[in-house]
């Protein structure tokens, strides 16, 4: 029985050993290693302010205002609704983008909103119902959605999610986007006294976002998801907007590095411009289930919840055996027992 179960084990750490070791998270860049792209970035001073004609990198319309220490999507009014977008396409296959931002008001408790959104989008600088942009738009959208719009969300807010379009989905406002959303987490980045900070990685088809809001210098993770696929030729940009409550919603920077990283050569022979927004799951973002914890519900079995998965396969194998060796045993001690 024990060199059977010495077996055992011997056999399960071996095919631990095949399954490897769980893949670390995406780590952010600190903004020194890697190339920060100036034709997509918007940082202080900024060239032009207060005027669209003299700004030649940045498009904005609606609300928004241009000062000397931020640009204002929203001010803290109702009815209002603004964005700002990169007038030059991003041809990049790999990229960050860090964005330091304040949603700020007067409003107390839920007496606040509606948001705001950063885009990478093929349309751009077109008006909207999603937090000030157009709907069924083709490409990503992460949300920061300051107000439960579905009483009956047991979710906390503000609440960051992430959306992949191609054009055919719609975000459906009641329902704060669950149906379409395919990863979130709680947030809390409203009337900070102190700088609040959003990166969004793109890299291999692995989508990561973190928040740095609670003044400790350092990356929280909120969203990764693989098996994403963008186009090159997007537009980057953020908007905000506010209905019967309002916010004032401001970009202070928008950062965009540069992420070299090395891709199969079959990745050469692709045509990034023309591939279509998309994320491979094993069932639609419309099967999901609210889940107030905002952890990702319908991601494909890779990396560690397969490691997880195999190490409960057998574990269980080496129970079954141990106790199935111990039940053979006691049946021949009592068979001996008759003759």
């Amino acid at each position: 029985m024990a060199a059977g179960a010495g077996g055992l084990l011997a056999a399960a750490a071996l095919l631990l050993a095949a399954a490897g070791p769980r893949p670390a998270p995406a780590e952010l860049t600190d903004g020194n290693s890697e190339h920060l792209k100036r034709e997509h970035s918007l940082m202080k001073p900024y060239q032009g302010a207060g005027s669209a004609t003299a700004m030649p990198l940045w498009d904005f319309q609606g609300s928004t205002i241009v000062t000397s220490q931020y640009v204002r999507l929203t001010p803290d009014e109702r009815s209002q609704e603004g964005s700002i977008w990169n007038r030059v396409p991003c041809f990049l296959k790999d990229w960050e983008l860090h964005i330091h931002f304040k949603i700020h008001g007067a409003g107390k408790k839920n007496l606040h909103g509606d948001g705001l959104a950063l885009w990478y989008t093929q349309e751009h600088l077109v008006p909207g119902p999603v937090f000030g942009s157009k709907d069924n738009f083709h490409g990503l959208a992460v949300f920061l959605d300051t107000y439960p719009n579905d009483e009956a969300t047991e979710r906390v807010f503000p609440y960051i999610s992430a959306m992949v379009n191609n054009g055919s989905l719609t975000y459906d406002h009641s329902k704060d986007g669950r149906w379409t959303e395919l990863a979130g987490c709680t947030a809390d980045l409203r009337n900070q006294n102190h700088d609040t900070f959003l990166a969004i990685r793109y890299s291999r088809g692995r989508l990561t976002v973190m928040t740095d809001v609670e003044d400790k210098n350092e990356w929280k993770n909120c969203i990764d998801i693989a098996g994403v696929q963008l186009p090159t030729g997007y537009f980057f940009g953020a908007s905000a907007g506010t209905g019967d409550l309002s916010d004032n919603h401001d970009i202070i920077s928008m950062k965009l590095f540069q992420l070299m990283v090395e891709h199969p050569l079959e990745d050469e022979t692709v045509d990034w411009t023309k591939i279509e927004p998309r994320v491979s799951l094993l069932k639609s973002p419309k099967d999901n289930v609210d889940d107030p914890t905002g952890n990702f519900r319908s991601g494909p079995l890779t990396g560690w919840k397969v490691f997880l998965l195999l190490l409960c396969a057998l574990l269980g194998i080496i129970i079954c055996a141990v106790v199935g060796a111990v039940v053979f045993q006691k049946r021949q001690e009592r068979n001996k027992r008759f003759y």
